[in-house]
Parts: C-alpha cells; sequence; structure tokens
C-alpha cells in the first residue's frame, strides 16, 4: 500500500495545529481559571469511582468529539516519523495523558467536576482520531490532492505555517453564532418590561469600524501567505462563507429562533463593505505597505475593542440559547479570549513575514 511522503513544512503546520488545539482543551477545561483550593479529592478514587453514577450521554458524546480532533493531529505528526501503529498508540497515549491531567486538576475547582467517565470519553475520542488519521494516511490519493493544494496556493516556511495556525485559530473564534459577523460583540436579549415600548438601538459606528478592520486583517494575513496576489479574493470569500454557512448551521441549531440571523446585523454589513473597500484599495500598494497597513489595523482594531466598544460578557449571550449547558459559557469565553489575542499575535507574523 502505497503512502505519500511526509515533507518538514506540512508537519510543521500540523504540530501548530495540534498545539493550538491543545490549548483549546485546557481552556475549555480549566476555564474560568478561579477558585482554586483543596477540596478533600483523592484522584484514584475518582478513577474507581462506578460509571453509571458519573454518566451522561451528552457529556460522554462531546467529550468524545472535543478529542477527537486532538487524535486525528497528533497522529499525522507521529506519522512523520513512525509506523501507522506507532503513529496511533503514541497519539492515543498523549490524549490519555492530557485527560488526566485536566482531570486531576479539575479537581481543584469547584466550578468543575472531574469523573472517570470524562478520561473514558476523552480517550476513547482521541484513538478514533488517531485511527481515522491513519486510514488517511492510507489513501495516498487524498493526501497527494491536499500537499498539492497547500503547495499551491501558499508560501512555505515557519512563517507561512505559523500564519496558518493563526488563520484556523481566527476562523474558530468567528464561528460563534452569539457573534456578529467579523465582529466581537456579544448578541444578547434585552431583558423587556411589560407594556414598556423600547427605544430603537441606536446604530453602532464602532462595531461597524472593528468589523472592518477585521477583514482588513483578514486580508493582510491571506497576502503574508498566499503566494500569487490574485488568490486573495477567491480565498479570502471562500473563508467567509465557510464561517457564514458554519455560523448559520450553528445558529440553527443552538439560537432561539427569534436570534437566528443576528449575526449579520447592520453593523456587520457596513463593516463588511467598508472593510472589503479598503482591503481592494490597497491591494494596488506593494506587499510590504499592505502588511504595513494590517499592522496599522491591528493595533486600531485593538484599541477599539478593549477601549471603545463594550462587549457584553460571555455570560450575556447565554439568554440568546436554547441550549443551556456549561460549554457554551466556556467556549464564548473562548472566542472573546482569541478577538482579544488575534491583533497582538498577527503583529508577531506580520512582522516575521515582512521578508518572505
Amino acid at each position: 500500500m502505497r503512502e505519500f511522503p511526509i515533507v518538514e513544512p506540512r508537519v510543521r503546520l500540523r504540530t501548530w495545529l495540534t498545539l493550538c488545539y491543545v490549548l483549546f482543551i485546557v481552556y475549555a477545561s480549566l476555564s474560568p481559571f478561579t477558585g482554586w483550593r483543596e477540596q478533600g479529592l483523592i484522584f484514584a478514587e475518582v478513577l474507581e469511582m462506578p460509571l453509571r453514577q458519573t454518566y451522561t450521554a451528552f457529556d460522554a458524546t462531546l467529550n468524545v468529539l472535543s478529542y477527537l480532533p486532538f487524535g486525528m493531529l497528533a497522529c499525522m505528526v507521529f506519522r512523520a516519523r513512525f509506523g501507522a501503529g506507532a503513529s496511533v498508540a503514541a497519539a492515543f497515549l498523549m490524549g490519555t495523558l492530557l485527560s488526566a491531567c485536566m482531570e486531576y486538576l479539575q479537581m481543584y475547582l469547584p466550578t468543575r467536576f472531574s469523573t472517570n467517565t470524562d478520561l473514558l470519553s476523552n480517550s476513547t475520542g482521541t484513538l478514533a482520531g488517531a485511527l481515522l488519521a491513519a486510514r488517511m494516511y492510507s489513501r495516498a490519493g487524498i493526501v497527494a490532492k491536499l500537499a498539492y493544494w497547500r503547495h499551491s496556493l501558499f508560501h512555505h516556511g515557519k512563517e507561512a505555517d505559523f500564519g496558518l495556525a493563526l488563520l484556523a485559530l481566527w476562523m474558530f473564534g468567528q464561528i460563534n453564532p452569539s457573534l456578529p459577523m467579523l465582529g466581537n460583540v456579544f448578541i444578547s436579549e434585552v431583558v423587556q418590561q411589560p407594556f414598556v415600548k423600547l427605544p430603537p438601538t441606536p446604530f453602532n459606528w464602532w462595531e461597524s469600524s472593528a468589523v472592518a478592520l477585521n477583514l482588513l486583517m483578514l486580508g493582510a494575513l491571506m497576502l503574508s501567505l498566499l503566494r500569487e496576489r490574485g488568490n486573495v479574493a477567491p480565498v479570502l470569500l471562500a473563508v467567509l462563507s465557510m464561517v457564514a454557512v458554519t455560523k448559520f448551521l450553528g445558529a440553527a441549531l443552538l439560537l432561539k429562533s427569534w436570534a437566528l440571523l443576528l449575526w449579520i446585523n447592520s453593523e456587520a454589513m457596513l463593516g463588511m463593505l467598508l472593510g472589503m473597500i479598503l482591503l481592494l484599495a490597497i491591494l494596488f500598494f506593494p506587499r510590504t505597505m499592505v502588511l504595513f497597513f494590517g499592522a496599522v489595523a491591528g493595533l486600531i482594531y485593538f484599541s477599539i475593542v478593549n477601549f471603545a466598544l463594550d462587549s457584553n460578557t460571555p455570560s450575556a449571550a447565554a439568554s440568546v440559547y436554547h441550549w443551556h449547558y456549561g460549554h457554551l459559557l466556556n467556549y464564548n469565553g473562548m472566542s472573546q479570549t482569541i478577538t482579544l489575542i488575534f491583533p497582538a499575535l498577527l503583529l508577531f507574523h506580520l512582522w516575521r513575514s515582512r521578508k518572505v
């Protein structure tokens, strides 16, 4: 059975993506990182608890799905150095150890609950993902097409690998259905008193400005990654389309019916229009100037979202969901964190990419 050879740049990108996903797991498992104290629990006793006392079908399914991408990514990283069996075993061991560490630390968080069921389902998800990745590698044609697509569109090197991981991080934060398209202000339900008509909400120009700057930053990131400047528009359209489709599906599944399309509010639409005009204008400048404009946009965006906009708390968005679990609060908090750190990471990436 023929397999496609692994090259170092692809391994480096997978390593970045794996590290990003580990941070996602740590955040989701230990958020809000406050209230640490000894609760008199012993980890060995947690592992020995009867499964039926801690089992819920929903949590088990969610944990399996949460660790499945980690198993895939870890197996793909190990596959560059080892055979299929060893890669699956190494990924499974890493996922099990990661889950055990998270469950152990959760014993010291009063807001979290450490269970052996979580460890079992997380390990199962890791194993399933690793087996899926190993199966994918057995089909050389799929891997070859992905490698050709990656090579033909994007630059190679450490800077490009970091940039692609940064793009994946941005997309992960933006697909949140309780955030407007390219925005960072959480949608929330206004509490209305009986027989009291609320005044119309004024148009928020700061929010539109943040959306436009977000699109400008994304365009600068794309330009730093793509080999051909002419590919910026179609690739950017593809990324925004994937985000929009995922937002709509997430909103249809998770949000209340009246909030289904609030993520395409008027501020977001105007901001995207302004951002697209600015992006098309700066694309006529040399590459170094476009990267400079992207860096300036990142600095202004960071100032607006931190000092001019009230983005609401992650818990404020809970009122628009008809699906109430603590995992939503963790994801909303993670989305907010990504919107705050993305400009800093983008500045670092653009500075490294200025001479590519």
